[in-house]
């Protein structure tokens, strides 16, 4: 038989068995309290057509925390509870990511930024401190390139603008499910066939060492994956990445504080970060040794310090 045939049966039956597999993982069920935060009360509120789980959380001025891709509002575990001595701290999982609705759309960085803006809208924040990381950096961005009146100031903590499949640079297991997960049915093929191990790696690849990644923290991203239409929007997104790096192109019009915190090991590059600073007008940048792309699960002392020290300069908080 033709080698090319027999290499087309392959495939076919791999296809097949990657929807088998699909079709037989159990549908998890959302968690009724957060495990590193018992006493935080879990909301949910409708934001345009999309039901996004939320929480709040301290007194004080207002600071909203974004998280990155394939992640969740549980990224800031180690950040959240200092915080919320000074602020009232929101965070929020996106639509198609942790325990938000998983609307079918295009999830590209207007999806994101539009989405921002309604959240911020519909729960009437004002004077906002709007931080957040990776993907969940540039948003804040973005939403004050837009010069929204709700936003007092930005913190941008290893913002993803910087090339086609940034991600890539996690490791080689992350280089290679991006780059697969850019092919047709190839993509949706591997994304079915995604187990513990893998996703474990390439979340991995975010941090200095595995130990930064708290147990509880890796197990639940991963049952998220598993909720039904979950990996179809992670597809949609990853294969509009290369449209984040097009934020340069807006960045000029902000006009409110802006500061830039980067790990010393993120995936981006010292000539990336530049550009990035270069291009906010106004804006500072720091750099955090010992700290890859999740900052604030490597180095969260070292973010939680910074963000206090930039809201006493604004005058956000007082000074001690």
């Amino acid at each position: 038989m033709n080698p090319l045939l027999w290499i087309g049966l392959a495939l076919v039956g791999l296809v097949v068995v990657s929807m088998v597999v699909e079709s037989l993982r159990p549908k998890p069920v959302a968690p009724t309290q957060l495990a590193w935060a018992p006493t935080i009360t879990i909301q949910s509120l409708d934001v345009g057509e999309c039901r996004v789980r939320y929480i709040r959380t301290g007194t004080g001025p207002t600071l909203v925390l974004l998280h990155t891709l394939r992640t969740q509002l549980d990224i800031f575990q180690k950040v959240i509870p200092s915080l919320a001595r000074e602020f009232t701290v929101y965070a929020v999982d996106y639509p198609g990511h942790g325990w938000s609705d998983i609307p079918t759309t295009d999830y590209t960085p207007e999806y994101f930024t539009r989405f921002t803006t309604s959240f911020l809208d519909t729960l009437d924040l004002r004077d906002v401190l709007l931080a957040g990381v990776s993907i969940g950096a540039t948003i804040p961005l973005l939403v004050a390139a837009e010069h929204n009146p709700r936003v007092r100031a930005v913190v941008a903590i290893n913002p993803y603008d910087y090339g086609q499949r940034g991600a890539d640079r996690a490791g080689p297991v992350a280089k290679a499910l991006f780059t697969a997960a850019a092919l047709p049915v190839i993509g949706e093929t591997v994304m079915r066939l995604r187990n513990r191990m893998v996703e474990g790696k390439v979340l991995e690849g975010g941090v200095i060492t595995p130990e930064a990644l708290p147990s509880a923290f890796r197990e639940e991203v991963f049952r998220v994956g598993e909720r039904p239409g979950h990996y179809q929007a992670f597809l949609n997104l990853i294969r509009h990445m290369p449209l984040w790096r097009r934020a340069h192109d807006v960045y000029g019009r902000i006009q409110v504080p802006g500061l830039l915190i980067y790990g010393d090991h993120d995936w981006s590059r010292p000539a990336e970060r530049d550009t990035t600073l270069r291009a906010i007008p106004g804006a500072r940048m720091l750099t955090v040794e010992n700290g890859s792309h999740f900052l604030t699960l490597d180095q969260p002392e070292a973010v939680i310090a910074h963000l206090l020290a930039f809201a006493r300069e604004l005058r956000i908080l007082p000074h001690n």
